[in-house]
């Protein structure tokens, strides 16, 4: 018999049911309103996060992102500043400014500006010829030189800075921008602080493409001071005009009672024109290994024997010391020998004559060496290195432009030191001989000198016995009336006046510098007394007028004796009333005035260096004369 569930088995079954039914109302709370509450109170917090975070942007760190936001529509672009104007001691412009443009493009790989190329073509044009998406110009100057050749060495050049150089202090102190134009050489770099302007600055509107939209606001640039040099436009144009093709060498002009600097021209010579326009890596290399050293300033740098122009150092040593007197006097017997060693005198060996018996005075005039073997010698080397050095040989003068040499001047010490290995001391190749003392008393042996260092101990002479400081800017009166860049040496008036009287005489009938002979210009009386009638003039108004000149001839010797000697002459003028001879050679008496017109000071001295040219008296002398008539006939 089949029996039914028993009561106890019913109320299992029963409680299970009741068990299911409440595990089934569980799990739809939770995949209901439990899941709700989750995604609600995830939202809530999401919700707070992104308020606050656009409370940052627009409150917090507002201001900051308007600003990146405004930068990415402006650009500030650079105003370069024009340098200053160099100008000659007329006023006239030795240099000018050009306007160029520089083509601006981003960097690839990064957020800055890159220079593509300075171009010469104007703005304008390239604005309408269109520019690339983020392209703009920026406006600059490049330096015109209006006599690269003639004072290239005096004036110098400019070059666009370098990254290394904006590194460095100074530059970073005084807020040099990339593309700004630095002097590199000469005045151009001597007298940056004053040459170089305040650049300015413009704000500009740009579109999505870097396309100037319109300008915001400028800050002007300000152009950099004008400097006014010593030297003479026209004068360092003859200067170069006048030197003979194809030779080095050097012309130094100035101002004997200043030592202002009226012309500096070095041969071969270079156009900073081409700094201006940019040279590339193979043209630079080029020029400065050029055999022919056109960088190279000659006038300041190069150290030569100067041959008998150092006679005149000669002569004040030895008057000032007492070795030789007004009347001393020695015989020129052509050769001076001593022991197997002969020491002859220039007019023996070219033309087998004698000069007699010479004072100081004649010996000057005639550039006498036998007389000055013994006038070294009575001195001996120790004075006359002492008077040299006096006179500026052997340090440098102090000139505004760079490279300047000192020379050297020789004595003992120095042989001893120069020639100091034992097969030296063993031939006694350190010891310094009496020959040696001859060589430099006439301006050869191991004496070297520069063309300034002459043209400065030539002034000495011209100016009554002051060494003055050469300098490339123009004197003002207050200060040449202070003469605080001029040193009196102490020589006596009497020594001055031997000298003079030399150097006056190697310029006339029986001297050495034959082409001054009778030096005189065509000069009219009313231009000398009123210039601002000179359209007036007739040709009987005009004279030659004789000009007192004092020079001295030098012809040095170099290396090989088979080599050809340097060629020097160095004068100055008008010479003193006291010791030049009459002012007129021909033509009607001139006036009173016009004679009085040249007792005073010397206007002007010039030396002039040609290497290898030969004797000074026919190749440097020519040079010196075309100066001189240059300065006279103004």
């Amino acid at each position: 018999m089949k029996l039914g569930k028993a009561f106890s088995d019913s109320l299992i079954i029963e409680e299970k049911r009741e068990k299911r039914a409440l595990r089934d109302e569980s799990d739809s709370w939770w995949l209901g309103a439990g899941r709700a509450l989750i995604l609600a109170t995830i939202l809530t917090i999401a919700f707070f996060v992104l308020t606050w975070r656009l409370f940052a942007l627009t409150v917090v760190d507002g201001r900051m992102y308007r600003l990146l936001a405004d930068g990415n529509r402006t650009r500030e672009l650079i105003r370069h500043a024009p340098r200053g104007m160099l100008l000659d001691r007329t006023g006239k412009p030795l240099v000018t400014n050009i306007v160029q443009y520089r083509l601006i493009r981003p960097c690839e790989g990064q957020g800055s500006a890159c220079t593509v190329r300075l171009l010469q073509e104007e703005g304008e044009l390239l604005e309408q010829k269109g520019l690339a998406d983020g392209e703009f110009l920026e406006k600059d100057f490049r330096r015109e030189y209006l006599y690269p050749q003639a004072l290239a060495h005096v004036l110098g050049y400019t070059g666009e800075i370098n990254e290394q150089e904006l590194s460095d202090e100074y530059y970073s102190v005084r807020k040099y921008l990339s593309g700004d134009r630095v002097g590199r050489m000469g005045a151009e770099a001597y007298f940056e602080e004053q040459l170089r302007g305040r650049n300015g600055r413009e704000l500009v509107e740009v579109d999505a493409a870097g396309k100037i939209l319109r300008v915001l606001g400028r800050d002007p640039e300000a152009s950099g001071e004008d400097v006014t040099l010593s030297v003479d436009a026209r004068l360092a144009s003859i200067a170069k005009d006048a030197f003979p093709a194809g030779f080095s060498g050097a012309v130094v002009v100035s101002k004997p009672t200043t030592g202002e600097i009226l012309a500096i021209y070095s041969s071969p010579s270079y156009s900073p024109n081409a700094f201006s326009f940019g040279l590339s890596e193979g043209e630079y290399e080029q020029l400065i290994n050029n055999p022919d050293m056109p960088l190279f300033n000659r006038a300041i740098g190069g150290a030569y024997p100067p041959g008998s122009t150092f006679k005149i150092v000669t002569a004040i040593a030895g008057l000032e010391e007492g070795t030789i007197k007004e009347h001393t006097t020695v015989e020129d017997v052509g050769v001076l020998r001593i022991g197997p060693f002969s020491f002859p005198n220039w007019y023996f060996m070219q033309y087998g004559k004698t000069d007699g018996v010479v004072d100081v005075v004649k010996a000057l005039q005639r550039s006498n060496d036998i007389y000055f073997y013994k006038a070294a010698e009575w001195l001996g080397i120790t004075k006359l290195v002492v008077w040299a050095k006096r006179l500026g040989i052997g340090a440098p003068l102090g000139i505004e432009l760079a490279g300047e040499a000192g020379g050297l001047m020789p004595d003992p010490g120095w042989k001893a030191k120069q020639f100091d290995t034992s097969e030296d001391r063993e031939a006694r190749n350190d010891q310094w001989y009496l020959g040696d003392t001859y060589h430099v008393g006439i301006g050869q042996g191991y004496l070297l000198t520069t063309p300034l260092q002459v043209n400065a101990w030539t002034n000495v002479i011209a100016n009554g016995g002051k060494l003055c400081k050469p300098t490339i800017k123009k004197q003002s009166k207050e200060h040449r009336a202070k003469g605080t860049e001029c040193k009196d040496l102490g020589i006596k008036k009497e020594t001055i006046e031997l000298i003079t009287e030399g150097m006056v005489a190697a310029c006339e009938t029986g001297g050495t510098g034959w082409p001054l002979f009778g030096f005189g210009v065509n000069v009219s009386t009313r231009q000398r007394i009123d210039e601002k009638n000179t359209d007036t003039l007739t040709p009987s108004d005009t004279s030659i007028l004789a000009i007192p000149v004092a020079c001295k001839t030098g012809t040095a010797e170099f290396g090989d004796l088979k080599n050809k000697t340097h060629a020097w002459f160095t004068a100055f003028a008008p010479v003193p009333k006291e010791s030049r001879s009459d002012a007129l050679l021909q033509g009607p008496t001139l006036q009173l005035e016009q004679q009085d017109a040249l007792t005073g000071e010397p206007e002007i001295s010039v030396t002039v260096l040609v290497e290898k040219g030969g004797e000074g008296s026919s190749v440097a002398a020519p040079i010196a004369k075309k100066i001189l008539e240059e300065w006279f006939e103004r």
